[in-house]
C-alpha cells in the first residue's frame, strides 16, 4: 500500500513538473517549480532556506537569415541579444581562418570544423578550455555585426539538439544565431554578399533560488542529496531533470520520521542548464569553510528511464563510505554500478574533496543522443516506480552513512 501511494506520488510531481510551460532559469516556470518544491518538502517537517541569486530572463520570438531573397530557417542563441543586420558575408570553417579574417561592421558565418563543438560559455566556472575562449577573443576583436553558426550534432556537449547553438553564453554580447549544417552549406555561396539577420531576442533581469531543505542531527555532519530542478527552454525535462526533483520529494517523504546523528540536507539545486552555473556557484559561497562536515553527498539526474537500469557510480568515498553504500543499495534490482560521469552537479561537493554518489539512467549516452534537452524529454520517458525504488534506496543509504563512526 505504502508502495502504491509513493508511485501516485511520484507520477503527480512529475506531472506537476513537466506541465510547466518552461522550467528554465529566471522564467515564471521556474519560480513557481521553487515554490511549489518548497512547499512540498515542507509537508514533510523539513525546515526550509531559500538561496536567491541574480540571473536572466531570456526569450526569443524567432531568428531567420536571408541572401539573395532565400530564406533560411535560425534560431536564436539563447541569451544572445537581438539583431537586424544587413551587412557583407563572411565565411569561416576553421580557426586559422578566423585568425585572419577581417570582420568589423560583417555578418559571420561560422560552419564546418570551427563550428563543431558547443562553447563553453566565456566565464563558465568548472570547464573552459583554451581553444573555447581563442574563438570568442578572437571574435570580440572582430567587431562583426552578427554571427550565424551552423552546426550539425553533438551529444556530448548539446544534448539531443539539431542543430545546437554554437554559444549560449549571456556574458557574450555579439548577437548570434544558428541553423543546421546543411542550411549553412547553402547559405556559404554568399559569400561576400548582402545578407540579412534577424533576431527577436530580449534579456531581462530576474532572480532564481535554490531551496535547502534540512532535518537537524545530533551532530555537525551532514548528508546532502540534491537534484537540479531548472530545464533547458522548450522541453519538458522529464529525464532532465523532473525524476531526479521527484525522487528528492519522495525521499523527503521516507524521511519525514528520520533522527540520527547527521543532519540531512535536500536540496534543489537551480541553473544546472543555465551558462553561469548561479546556483551551485551560490551554494558552494554559502558552504565555503562548512564542506568539511559533509560525510556523503548525493546527486540525482537523469533518472527514472523506462528501459534499462538506475546506475550509480562512486566519487572519493572511503572503504567504509563505500561498503555502506554498496551494502545500502545491493537489495535493488533496478539499481547497477555504472560508469563515472563528471558532468553534474556532484563535482562542487567532488571538487571539495568530499565523498560523493551519483545517480543517473544506465542509458546515459543514448539519452543525451535522442532525448535529453529536446521536446522529446517527457513524463512519459519515465516510470514512476523506478523513481519510488531510487527514493528507498537512498534511505537505506542515509541510514547506513549515519550509523558510521565519525
Amino acid at each position: 500500500m505504502i508502495h502504491n501511494s509513493l508511485t501516485q506520488a511520484a507520477e503527480s510531481h512529475l506531472h506537476s513538473l513537466c506541465n510547466l510551460d518552461s522550467r528554465a532559469l529566471g522564467s515564471a516556470g521556474n519560480r513557481y517549480a521553487v515554490n511549489w518544491f518548497s512547499q512540498s518538502v515542507e509537508l514533510h517537517g523539513f525546515t526550509v532556506e531559500t538561496q536567491c541569486f541574480d540571473c536572466m530572463n531570456w526569450a526569443s520570438e524567432g531568428a531567420s537569415v536571408m541572401a539573395n531573397g532565400v530564406v533560411y530557417s535560425a534560431h536564436s542563441s539563447p541569451y544572445a541579444l537581438g539583431c537586424d543586420v544587413r551587412a557583407p558575408l563572411v565565411v569561416i570553417s576553421t580557426l586559422g581562418e578566423l585568425e585572419g579574417a577581417p570582420m568589423r561592421g560583417k555578418v559571420v558565418l561560422l560552419h564546418g570544423d570551427i563550428a563543431r563543438d558547443q562553447l563553453m560559455p566565456k566565464k563558465f566556472p568548472f570547464y573552459n578550455p583554451e581553444e573555447h575562449q581563442h574563438i570568442y577573443s578572437l571574435l570580440e576583436a572582430g567587431h562583426p555585426a552578427a554571427i550565424v553558426t551552423a552546426t550539425g550534432k553533438n551529444p556530448s556537449m548539446a544534448g539531443a539538439i539539431y542543430p545546437f547553438p554554437m554559444f549560449e553564453d549571456g556574458d557574450f554580447d555579439i548577437p548570434s544565431v544558428y541553423m543546421t549544417d546543411v542550411e549553412g552549406t547553402s547559405l556559404a555561396r554568399y559569400a561576400h554578399e548582402i545578407v540579412h539577420v534577424s533576431s527577436h531576442a530580449l534579456r531581462q533581469p530576474a532572480t532564481a533560488c535554490n531551496v535547502v531543505a534540512r532535518k537537524p542531527g545530533n551532530t555537525d555532519r551532514r548528508i546532502v542529496v540534491m537534484a537540479h530542478i531548472d530545464a533547458k527552454a522548450g522541453t519538458p525535462g522529464a529525464l532532465d531533470n523532473g525524476g531526479g526533483i521527484t525522487t528528492l520529494l519522495l525521499l523527503a517523504e521516507l524521511l519525514k520520521d528520520y533522527v540520527g546523528q547527521h543532519t540531512v540536507e535536500i536540496v534543489a539545486i537551480n541553473g544546472e542548464d543555465y551558462y553561469s552555473a548561479p546556483g551551485e556557484m551560490e551554494y558552494m559561497q554559502r558552504n565555503e569553510g562548512k564542506f568539511y562536515t559533509l560525510s556523503l553527498g548525493i546527486n540525482i539526474d537523469g533518472v527514472g528511464y523506462t528501459d534499462g537500469h538506475t546506475a550509480y557510480s562512486l566519487y572519493g568515498c572511503p572503504p567504509g563510505v563505500a561498503d555502506a553504500i554498496r551494502a545500502g543499495l545491493a537489495n535493488y534490482s533496478g539499481l547497477c554500478e555504472g560508469e563515472s560521469w563528471y558532468q553534474g552537479d556532484h563535482m562542487v561537493l567532488v571538487s571539495h574533496g568530499r565523498p560523493a554518489l551519483a545517480l543517473t539512467s544506465e542509458r546515459a549516452m543514448e539519452l543525451l543522443a535522442t532525448i535529453i534537452h529536446s521536446e522529446h524529454d517527457t513524463p512519459d520517458k519515465v516510470d514512476p516506480a523506478r523513481l519510488v525504488e531510487a527514493a528507498t534506496a537512498l534511505r537505506d543509504v542515509i541510514w547506513r552513512i549515519d550509523m558510521l563512526e565519525p
